[in-house]
């Protein structure tokens, strides 16, 4: 069954009330913003009530789902006419489907262990409740973006996303770097705004609607160059917000907001919005195989990039950061793979969502315990200060890396398999990609928890309170198991929304998976002979290599950026600039300067002398009679 087939139905009862979900976030961040300072001492809690309240919507929203017929289970609720024209119309309204109300339970559900994990992480910040007013805000708007039953609605919440992130990177404006990292993200992601743009008015232009449903119905009927055009201007939107090459620079630098912000935009909302955005849009792909193909290499390319990124950082969350774009780059590749990866492009994507905010806040806490220290060649043996967050980090690292039986073991391995069943190269460079995954993550897990003691003098590390470790080990439960409970039944449960293929990973590996699991073995083994066997030095050695060189400069991202777009367009201004100096401005000075002159002449001639003037008027009546002469006598 595809999704033309699945014909959304009218809500009733409980589904009718799904606009809470994103009403109640949005009110509490108001209030919150609004409110004075005699909130300061609960605000928090109210906006941590505010993200449990959705989710336990989204959960009823989906049990409700479940107990529904295949053909039932994609419920619209319209909320009201937004836009309506003489050649087609835009209803606002919400789309409830298999596919949807995974990512409200994602959004939800980890973003309410995020809250809570922030009551403790950001107990001394004197602007806490502007803060949780920007958490609940972002909350709303991701759900509004995977809610949303059209394209256009759905880009009021992309960017109300963006905006949020802008709020939360740069929420310590009082750092300059923190302040241009929320302008460069902004920037950034208003590139592949431009994008889902383009895609959003081809599609009114062509099709009269931006509703999913009809877009999908009628998409065939679209000449293939302009299907091909969507294709690219959703993919450009794709880049920006899940921090796909080229749009990717914003995504290291954004670790200069808060940690739980950094959980919240590399785990489960912002940088899946991206991924999310293709897989609904499969009907326009599956026209489209240039723009398909394209997705694909973007995946890969990605894929790459971020790996070699944390293979070089002794940054513990830009590590991280990396091995987000990383395994974003595995989920558009599923994407981009087709009916055969879509639903393990959203498999993947619900296990990370889980272990990657296991780890980040799992960096928060260790940055907690070491007076805000990120750099790992400052840890060491940390095991055994912080036994709570050691344990369950180790629970996210064995699930990234794909350790059998774990989350990441069938989600990630599914992908590596699919790849290998679309094109043999695909499949060696995604298992090449699992190695280095257990590479960097080794090295990071080496670096930071076993080894000798290299803390800085007057560091004392200790456990994080209890507000901070059982969102944790909540993680670290499904880190280890979500993956176990999701295989084999993500596929049938994303079959009608999303055309997938069925399939499931086996507990007993394949000979792919057999070779996955040596090839990320010798990466482990590698990390393990580099920095477990020898002693970690606690300052950076220098490096002559043009690899690791590359690596600790994100790749240069920024230096091509400034070469191409920054450079251009400031002498691009600069000359507009002179041309306005020397051209209108020279021009408008030149005309003023000439009717100054001019009024000054005529200025003299009005002397008001009686005398001057009877001298003018013969001078004039003397000319006319001479002109009148001439021309009777010619």
């Amino acid at each position: 069954m595809t999704l033309e087939t699945l014909t959304p139905v009218a809500a009733s009862g409980l589904f009718s009330l799904a606009w809470l979900m994103i009403a109640v976030p949005l009110a509490m961040a108001a209030l919150l913003l609004l409110a004075g300072k005699a909130f300061d001492s609960f605000g928090h809690w109210l906006a941590v009530l505010a993200s449990t309240f959705s989710f336990v919507v989204a959960l009823i929203l989906f049990v409700q789902l479940l107990s529904a017929d295949e053909a039932s289970r994609a419920v619209s609720a319209p909320m009201f006419t937004w836009i309506a024209t003489q050649t087609w119309t835009v209803e606002a309204g919400l789309l409830i489907d298999p596919l949807s109300i995974l990512f409200a339970l994602l959004i939800t559900g980890v973003g309410s262990l995020i809250h809570l994990y922030s009551v403790g992480y950001m107990a001394h910040d004197e602007r806490r409740r502007r803060f949780f007013a920007y958490l609940n805000f972002f909350v709303a708007a991701m759900l509004l973006l995977v809610l949303a039953d059209n394209y256009l609605v759905l880009f009021v919440g992309w960017e109300g996303v963006g905006l949020a992130s802008y709020l939360l990177i740069g929420f310590w404006q009082h750092k300059p770097s923190a302040a241009a990292a929320a302008k460069k993200a902004f920037v950034m992601n208003r590139v592949g705004d431009l994008g889902l743009t383009m895609a959003v008015f081809t599609m009114l232009a062509a099709l009269k609607t931006s509703s999913f449903a009809e877009v999908n119905a009628k998409i065939a009927g679209v000449d293939p160059a302009w299907v091909t055009a969507i294709g690219f201007f959703l993919l450009l939107a794709a880049c920006g917000k899940s921090a796909q090459v080229p749009l990717q620079a914003w995504l290291l630098d954004a670790m200069e907001g808060p940690t739980p912000v950094s959980a919240l935009i590399h785990a489960a909302t912002m940088v899946t919005a991206g991924v999310y955005l293709v897989v609904r849009s499969h009907a326009v792909y599956a026209l489209a195989p240039a723009a398909q193909t394209a997705v694909v290499i973007v995946g890969l390319v990605t894929l790459f990039a971020g790996a070699w990124i944390g293979c070089a950082k002794d940054d513990i969350k830009k590590v991280l950061a990396g091995s987000t774009m990383s395994q974003i780059g595995y989920m558009i590749l599923a994407a981009g793979i087709g009916p055969a990866g879509y639903a393990f492009a959203i498999f993947h994507l619900l296990t990370h969502g889980f272990f990657k905010a296991n780890m980040f806040l799992g960096a928060g806490s260790v940055m907690h315990a070491m007076d805000d220290d990120v750099n790992m060649r400052h840890f060491g043996a940390l095991r055994k200060a912080l036994p709570i967050t050691f344990v369950t980090f180790g629970m996210g690292y064995l699930a990234i890396i794909g350790f059998p039986g774990f989350a990441g073991y069938f989600s990630k391995d599914s992908i590596i398999e699919a790849a290998f069943h679309a094109n043999a190269v695909i499949g060696v460079a995604a298992m090449l990609g699992a190695g280095v995954t257990g590479f960097y993550m080794t090295r990071l897990m080496l670096m930071t928890w076993f080894g000798q003691e290299r803390w800085p003098d007057g560091v004392h590390p200790h456990e994080s309170p209890a507000v901070m470790t059982v969102p944790l080990i909540v993680l670290a439960v499904f880190s280890v198991g979500i993956g176990a409970v999701l295989n084999g039944w993500i596929q049938e449960w994303l079959a009608p929304a999303v055309d997938a293929a069925a399939g499931e990973a086996e507990w007993i590996p394949s000979l792919t998976g057999l070779l996955t699991l040596v090839v990320v073995i010798a990466g482990v083994a590698l990390a393990w002979y580099l920095f477990g066997k020898n002693a970690v030095p606690a300052q950076v050695p220098e490096s002559t290599n043009p690899f690791t060189l590359a690596g600790r400069n994100d790749l240069y991202g920024d230096a091509v950026n400034n070469a191409l777009v920054v450079r251009p367009t400031m002498a691009a201004a600069d000359s507009v600039h002179a041309n306005d100096l020397w051209i209108i401005d020279r021009g408008a000075d030149g005309l003023a300067n000439g009717l100054r002159k001019l009024s000054q002449v005529g200025r003299r001639l009005q002397s008001g002398r009686v005398r001057s003037y009877a001298l003018i008027m013969m001078a004039g009546v003397v000319l006319l009679g001479a002109l009148v002469i001439v021309s009777l006598l010619g």
